[in-house]
């Protein structure tokens, strides 16, 4: 008995995917005409803002709604504000501002899908230290990484209950050390390290100043792929191995096991991928895909990866939690 085919998708489907475009457009053309820094100054009404920034008026109030529905403004009657993140993050010349790394690294790649899926390559060919060279590139590079990790700080100190365990915390690629800063303030008994680029050491003085960490915060320059790295009770990876093939997924966690003393632990945080249709699966697909147009060899990757990986390397076992909406956490234990 034949079975009746099930119906085709609506093309209205397809219209929306396209137009979903105007959510990361609507971001971008905010940052191009400096509407959250106009608005830093005041909130404004739609007739404030148009003055403000010389445009026509027509879409406006559209342009700014979509905005408030995506959780970059608010609104209160007529006028509009900024957000608590978008004051933060989106004003210029702000000190967490990040809106240089969106429109001159992000926004730009995304336009290259279709070449770097036919070469395999990333878009411009640009490396990392090659996109993010100078100190003040590399400041909005850090902000970016701060504003990602700030939610999850605190989520990575409740989910892992080991802390009283240990003496000290090394951060594989911490950045400027916003992650330790965090733990250390949650856990007094801790020291904490970050292993990172040299060109990263003012901005990780700055930060442990600004934290109140000075001596309890240590910055170890160097390539993570290249040199050892320092022992350390506990080595937090997050948001690194994305970064890199499997092959240096797997350098990586072996050199966390080698420079972990004996029952020490390897936390890694990541997009990790389910395989289960649903938000958090799309949404850590496209970290994949943007991991394909801006690094030469980075992907997401499964827990089940991660587990053969850390095994491979020695580790006992590997835990696992959630962390926030789309990260995943892996406990991988040293034995004693």
């Amino acid at each position: 008995m034949a079975t009746s085919a099930a119906p085709d998708t609506s093309p209205v489907d397809f219209v929306d995917l396209t137009l979903s475009l105007c959510n990361a457009q609507a971001l971008l053309t905010g940052l191009e005409l400096g509407l959250f820094t106009a608005l830093h100054a005041a909130p404004a009404d739609a007739a404030t803002i148009r003055s403000r920034l010389g445009l026509a008026g027509r879409g406006l109030s559209d342009w700014l709604d979509l905005l408030v529905c995506n959780g970059l403004l608010e609104r209160d009657g007529e006028r509009y504000r900024n957000t608590p993140a978008a004051d933060r993050y989106l004003v210029r010349n702000s000190p967490a501002y990040t809106g240089e790394v969106l429109q001159r690294r992000l926004f730009p790649a995304l336009s290259g899908l279709t070449e770097s899926l036919r070469t395999g390559r990333p878009h411009a060919g640009e490396e990392f230290m090659e996109a993010v060279h100078g100190l003040d590139v590399l400041r909005h590079f850090a902000n970016q990484m701060d504003h990602i990790t700030e939610p999850l700080a605190p989520l990575l100190i409740k989910a892992y209950d080991g802390w009283e365990r240990h003496g000290s915390v090394l951060d594989v690629g911490g950045c400027r050390g916003n992650v330790v800063s965090h733990i250390l303030a949650a856990h007094p008994h801790l020291t904490g390290q970050v292993f990172d680029l040299p060109t990263l050491a003012p901005l990780f003085e700055e930060k442990a100043a600004q934290r109140g960490m000075t001596g309890r915060m240590t910055f170890h320059p160097g390539d993570f792929l290249t040199d050892p790295l320092p022992p350390a009770d506990l080595v937090l990876i997050g948001h690194v191995l994305v970064n890199w093939d499997a092959e240096r997924r797997g350098l990586l966690i072996r050199k966390a096991f080698d420079c972990l003393t004996p029952g020490g632990a390897l936390l890694v945080y990541d997009r990790m991928l389910t395989g289960s249709p649903g938000d958090t699966e799309s949404a850590n697909l496209r970290v994949s895909l943007s991991m394909l147009l801006v690094t030469t060899g980075g992907s997401s990757y499964t827990f089940g990866h991660l587990c053969d990986q850390a095994a491979a390397a020695g580790f006992a076992d590997v835990g696992r939690h959630r962390l926030g909406a789309h990260d995943t956490l892996a406990v991988c234990r040293k034995p004693a």
